[in-house]
C-alpha cells in the first residue's frame, strides 16, 4: 500500500472519530500579500464550460489499483464530506470560512488506491485547465471535489458542478469544471506551470511566482 496514503488514512479515521486534536485557528490567517474580501471574485480562463449533469464524468485513474470513471449520480453516492476553510487566490484576495460540501479527496483516493510509487496528482478540467500537487498535499483532511458551496450547488461561474478545492494552497492549484484526476509517479507541469510560472507556490511564501 502507498505509504503516504496508509498515512493519511490513520489521520483521517482519527478525524472521522472525533479524537484528532482540532487545530487552534491563527491570528495571521492571511498569507504575506493578501487582502480579506466578503464577495467571490470570478477568474477563469475566458471559458465558463456548461457540463450537463446527464453527461458530466470524473475519470481518475494511473498509478491506482482500481481505476474509475464515474457518473453524476456515482459520485454523489459517494460518502459526502462538509467543512469549513480559509480561501486564498494568488491574485490577492482572500474570504475567511468558506463553506464547502462533497466528497474529500481521501474518498476518491481509497475507492482506487494509489499504487506504492504514486507520489504526484494532476487535474484536468473541462475548460482545458490542467494542475498538478504533491499527493501528500491531496491528502490532507480538508482537501475535497465540492459541489456545493455555502450551502448551494456550486454555481458554473464558480466551477460547477464540480472543482477541486485545496484550503492550504492557493487557488490556481485547485481546478474547476474538473474531469479527470491522474495518479503519477514523477510532477508534470500544469496550465501555468508551462507559462512560466512556479511550481511551488503556496500561500505562506511571499516569492509566489519566482
Amino acid at each position: 500500500m502507498n505509504p503516504t496514503f496508509q498515512s493519511a488514512k490513520e489521520r483521517w479515521a482519527r478525524k472521522m472519530a472525533g479524537t484528532a486534536k482540532r487545530a487552534e485557528r491563527a491570528t495571521d490567517r492571511l498569507p504575506p500579500g493578501q487582502r480579506q474580501v466578503h464577495n467571490f471574485p470570478v477568474l477563469d480562463l475566458g471559458v465558463q464550460p456548461e457540463v450537463p449533469l446527464a453527461t458530466w464524468e470524473l475519470r481518475v485513474h494511473g498509478l491506482v489499483e482500481n481505476p474509475v470513471t464515474l457518473t453524476w449520480p456515482d459520485f454523489l453516492a459517494l460518502p459526502q464530506f462538509k467543512d469549513l476553510s480559509d480561501f486564498h487566490c494568488v491574485t490577492t484576495w482572500s474570504q475567511f470560512e468558506m463553506a464547502w460540501e462533497g466528497v474529500a479527496f481521501l474518498t476518491l483516493a481509497e475507492l482506487v488506491r494509489p499504487k506504492a510509487e504514486a507520489s504526484h496528482v494532476f487535474f484536468k478540467s473541462y475548460d482545458g485547465y490542467s494542475t498538478n500537487n504533491p499527493l501528500a498535499v491531496c491528502l490532507d483532511e480538508d482537501v475535497l471535489i465540492a459541489h456545493h458551496w455555502n450551502g448551494q450547488p456550486l454555481p458554473r461561474e464558480h466551477g460547477g458542478p464540480a472543482r477541486v478545492i485545496i484550503p492550504k494552497r492557493y487557488a490556481w492549484k485547485g481546478a474547476k469544471w474538473v474531469r479527470e484526476i491522474t495518479f503519477l509517479d514523477r510532477d508534470i507541469l500544469g496550465y501555468w506551470e508551462v507559462r512560466g510560472y512556479s511550481n511551488l507556490a503556496d500561500p505562506w511564501t511571499e516569492d509566489r511566482f519566482a
